[in-house]
């Protein structure tokens, strides 16, 4: 039987996080998530999806015909065929990007693939849902983000950065939740610790509406 999988969405943007924003790239959010952040900004993405086999799903990301693509969600790694999906993808030439949340087995993702992975800070709810077994299979190609709602989550950084040696394992990437906090306060911090992370904003909600989907 062919795998299957729930999608919410195939659509081609501008990447607008991570090291690679900026550039067009296809986006393939797949549906569901087991994860309540408090500060989700893709809740609608919980809702089911419609269900399309592998195959479909990559000939529907080749059609778009940009060499750029992100899985994410809602959670990927949830969907037991995700890895399949992330291989086909790797095997169709594609550059291949993998956006989750820490709480799911990351050995599952072909390693040709860049995995871009959230630490959870504590404002989001989900700190304790961190699977630190996936730091050690992080490769320097792949990319670490955390969300600053507020001091606390700041010093959260500052204290992982340090435990882990976050920054010796891959790129570090800092942004803010919308409309919780200034994105100057937190740069300021930064630069005043000296921080060894990339701060970036989300490209996408200032060129569309912040609520927009699809971009």
């Amino acid at each position: 039987m062919c795998a299957a999988l729930d999608v919410f969405e195939i659509f081609c943007s501008i990447q607008g996080e991570s090291t690679f924003a900026g550039l067009p790239c296809a986006f393939v959010r797949l549906a569901g998530c087991p994860l309540e952040c408090a500060w989700c900004d893709t809740l609608y993405a919980k809702a089911k999806g419609v269900q399309k086999r592998v195959g479909e799903v990559v000939a529907a990301v080749v059609a778009l015909g940009v060499p750029l693509v992100e899985v994410t969600g809602g959670e990927p790694l949830a969907q037991p065929a995700a890895g399949k999906l992330i291989h086909a993808l790797c095997d169709a030439g594609l550059e291949v990007l993998v956006e989750t949340s820490g709480a799911f087995d990351i050995s599952v993702i072909d390693s040709r693939a860049h995995v871009i992975m959230d630490i959870k800070c504590p404002s989001s709810g989900m700190s304790e849902r961190m699977r630190h077994e996936n730091l050690a299979l992080l490769l320097p190609k792949d990319e670490i983000k955390l969300v600053i709602a507020d001091r606390a989550d700041y010093e959260f950084l500052r204290n992982a950065l340090q435990e882990h040696e976050l920054a010796k394992r891959c790129t570090v990437l800092v942004s803010t939740v919308a409309g919780a906090i200034e994105p100057k306060q937190v740069v300021e911090w930064i630069l005043a610790d000296r921080l060894p992370v990339r701060f970036q904003l989300q490209l996408h909600k200032w060129i569309w509406p912040p609520d927009q989907r699809g971009v």
